[in-house]
This record gives C-alpha cells, structure tokens and sequence, in this order.
C-alpha cells in the first residue's frame, strides 16, 4: 500500500534530449565532456589572466539548446520568453513531456496533481538580464525576479500546466530532485495529491567557461569523474533536467497506467552536526537513511543487486559513502559483492539540484532494460575501500541483469551539502496483463500545435 509507480518520465541532459538517447550513451558509456577554445571561453567574461592560470580546467558539461523554448506553447510572448530563467523554461518542457509520456498529455489528468521541484540558484539574472541593458530598461525589478527566482520554479509549473495538487519548490542542494520525490511521494501517500510531477534542474551560466582546480577541493583537475576508482580528485558541474510522474501503484494498476518502475520506498534525513564540518559527509546520517528507506520498502538488502550512488569521485567522500552502504546492508546480510555500484556522474557531471534526478531516471532504465551500464573511468578502486569484504563492486562494463528469484530491486542515493540525504529503494514494474489483439492493426494518433511541431514529432518517432 506503500508502493509508487513511476508511470511517466522526461529528461534533457548533456548529449541526451530525450530518455532513450540518454540510455544509449549510457550503454555505450559515452562520457560528455567537452574541451572549449580560449574564444569560447573568453566571450562569456572571463578575465585572460584567470585563463591562462595554470590550475585552470578548459572544460566542462553543457547543455545543449538550452536557449531554445516553444513559447506560445506555453502563452509566453517573445519578451516573456527572454526574461525568464532558462532552468524555469526547460523545467516546464519536461513537465509536461513528463505528463505526455505518462498518458496524461490532455485535461484528462487527476484534478489534484502535484509538482514537487527544485533548481540551482538563478545565475542567468547575474550574468544574462543584470549585464544587459537593452532588456533591463524594458521589464520592471519585480517580474525580473518572478521569471528568475528559485521560489516560482513548481508554481509557475502548476499554473502554465493547470494543477491543482500542492505546489512545492525544494531547495536541499545536491540532494533536492531526490528529495523532492520522496515528499511527492509522501504527498501521494497523504492523499495530499492523485498524481504528481517530482524533478529537478541546473543549468548555470555562462556554460561554456570552465574553473580554477585547487588542490584538495572538490573539483577534478582534469575534468574527468571517476568515482571509486584510487585516481578519483574530484568532480565536474553539469547541466541538465529531469521530471518523472507519479502515482499510487494501486491506482496506476486500477487505470491501466503504463508502469516504468516501482518507488517501494524513500527516505530523507539530516547528519545533524555528527561530522567534521557542514560540508562534509556522515556516514552514520547516510547509513541510517539508506537502512531507513529499506525498512519501508520491506525487503531484505540482499535482493538489491545494483545501487546508483552519489558517486561524487572524491578521495574522501567515496569511501565514506560504501561504508555507509555497507552498514546499512549488513544490518540483515552478510554477502560478499552481490551488489552492483554505478555512478552517472562519470558520463555527464554533477547536476547540483538535478543529480538525484539523473541518478533515478538512470536506475529506471536499468531496471526496464535489464542491464547495467558500465561506471566509466574505474580501473583501480579506491585503497580506502575495501570491496571484496563488502556487498558491493563496480561495474565496469555493460552487464546483463539476468533474473534472480524474485523482481529486479536497485538503490538509489543522493547526499547535499548541508547533511540532507535520501535514498529511494525501487523494483521493477510489475507484468502488464495480457491485452485480447482485436485487430491486425493498430492507429497510432499524433497530436501537435503546429504543423512543424507534428513533422519533428512524426521525425522523433521515426528515429525511436
């Protein structure tokens, strides 16, 4: 009675529009990195002598068309459009990408939907609207800050898309679209909402500028994440969305909702002050989250084969994580290297407000294609790990995930900085029931608001 069904997701994420282009790098183990020339990098403000400093990285993780938006879809004029913050924009088209994709793309959706969200903090107001007059002069401070502000993210959201439920923006750093699911999920379980929308965004401009590595900080010297391994310095920001849609199994069962994955169970807590300094990890805070949502999804660890981490690749906060892990395993199993660790932040960065997202759109995949992709980067593990002792091992090449005894389960975590972690416990989707052919054919319906609307779609659909 506690299970959730993620009936419908989107995403847009580096290299990746769309979940399916998504998996395939991810098959692939396709790392999106790219390397910016010094013009590139010069044109969005950054002084010459910072670029010619040694210990700075030329590269980074952008999110393509990022700028682009289909604004009278959504009622927006041109200069609306301009104004506002693009991690509102892209939020929005996944939203409702998110409802499509669940079945729910028309006005024959629960009357109480909920959108649960979270994104980084609002670096196109300093560095797009602030630096620019001409748009300055034409739009007043406060529909500014409306268009820009994390505040308005989910409740803009709920009145462009016309829901009704509750309509939270959550802010925890790294952990917030993880977190944000979980209270959706508590909000579907508190009959608060019938459906809800749970996600997150980053996107941080000017994207194409790279950073000052500093020995002994949390960034990669090189631009490369490469968690576990015994060469992990760090990681690199990415950019990127992601939205799923959710209900209560029983009810998504009852409307014959197509069904990509079960949430058995989620958790959230706080290391509390436990630790060597407010940015760091805990791993009794991140042990007992992770045992927490276990005991709520009610089954034993053992039956967990795969767990995408939080994978940061630091020196540090990896070993902290696996012994978290284990801790929280060993509560009910004494078995040695069952479980699966990956991490997506090898392919495409750290996501900030979007990572716990990624991590969860990943671990659907997984369980809906029944293979594990490989963690890139991992040749060594870290010497602080111990793995042939512990449940768990990397995997390092694409893998098939053959059928055990009972449903596929994998963990999901997600760590902020700031203490607030969670972790989710999911299952694969249940059989569909067999449906009675009536005809030899099918009609498959395309609907769209403009006539090249309906050719890239046809195109899209073409291509999948």
């Amino acid at each position: 009675s506690q299970a959730i069904a993620i009936i419908g997701l989107s995403c847009r994420f580096p290299d990746a529009p769309d979940a399916e282009t998504f998996w395939r790098n991810l098959e692939q183990g396709r790392e999106s990195l790219a390397t910016y020339s010094d013009e590139e990098i010069l044109a969005t403000g950054v002084p010459p002598a910072l670029l010619n400093h040694p210990n700075y990285v030329k590269r980074g993780t952008a999110l393509e068309d990022a700028e682009w938006f289909d604004a009278s879809f959504f009622g927006y004029s041109a200069r609306e459009a301009e104004v506002l913050d693009p991690q509102h924009r892209v939020f929005l088209e996944c939203a409702w990408e998110a409802l499509e994709d669940a079945g729910y793309g028309g006005e024959a959706r629960p009357r109480r939907t909920g959108v649960y969200a979270g994104c980084t903090m609002a670096s196109y107001l300093f560095h797009n609207l602030l630096a620019n007059r001409a748009v300055l002069d034409t739009v007043s401070a406060y529909p500014a800050i409306l268009a820009t502000d994390k505040d308005f993210l989910a409740t803009r959201t709920s009145y462009k898309l016309n829901l009704k439920g509750p309509s939270l923006t959550i802010q925890t750093a790294c952990s917030t679209s993880l977190v944000a699911v979980q209270t959706a999920c508590q909000g579907l379980l508190g009959g608060q909402c019938d459906m809800a929308l749970a996600g997150g965004v980053s996107i941080i401009f000017p994207q194409k500028s790279g950073y000052l590595y500093s020995e002994g900080m949390i960034f990669s010297p090189d631009g490369h994440c490469r968690p576990f391994d015994a060469n992990a310095k760090g990681i690199r920001c990415g950019a990127g969305a992601g939205v799923v849609a959710l209900k209560r199994l029983e009810d998504a069962l009852r409307d014959g909702d197509s069904i990509r994955a079960v949430i058995l169970g989620a958790a959230i807590n706080n290391d509390g002050a436990a630790k060597m300094g407010y940015t760091a990890p805990s791993v009794e805070g991140q042990a007992e989250v992770i045992a927490a949502a276990i005991e709520m999804a009610g089954v034993d660890p053992a039956t967990i084969h795969y767990v995408e981490a939080h994978g940061t690749g630091t020196e540090v906060g990896d070993p902290i994580e696996v012994a978290a892990l284990e801790q929280a395993f060993r509560k009910k199993t004494d078995g040695r290297q069952f479980c699966a660790l990956g991490s997506v932040k090898s392919n495409i960065g750290h996501l900030d407000a979007a990572a716990g997202v990624a991590g969860l759109i990943k671990t659907v995949l997984v369980l809906q294609n029944r293979k594990i992709p490989p963690t890139i980067h991992f040749s060594r593990p870290n010497p602080r790990i111990d793995f042939e002792k512990s449940p768990f091992f990397v995997n390092a090449a694409l893998a098939a995930w053959p059928a055990e005894e009972g449903p596929r389960r994998a963990g999901i975590s997600s760590f902020g900085i700031g203490g607030t972690n969670a972790h989710a416990v999911l299952e694969e989707a249940p059989a569909p029931n067999a449906s009675e052919v009536l005809w030899p054919g099918q009609l498959l319906v395309l609907s769209a608001r403009t006539g090249s609307a309906l050719d890239a779609m046809r195109e899209r659909l073409a291509r999948e």
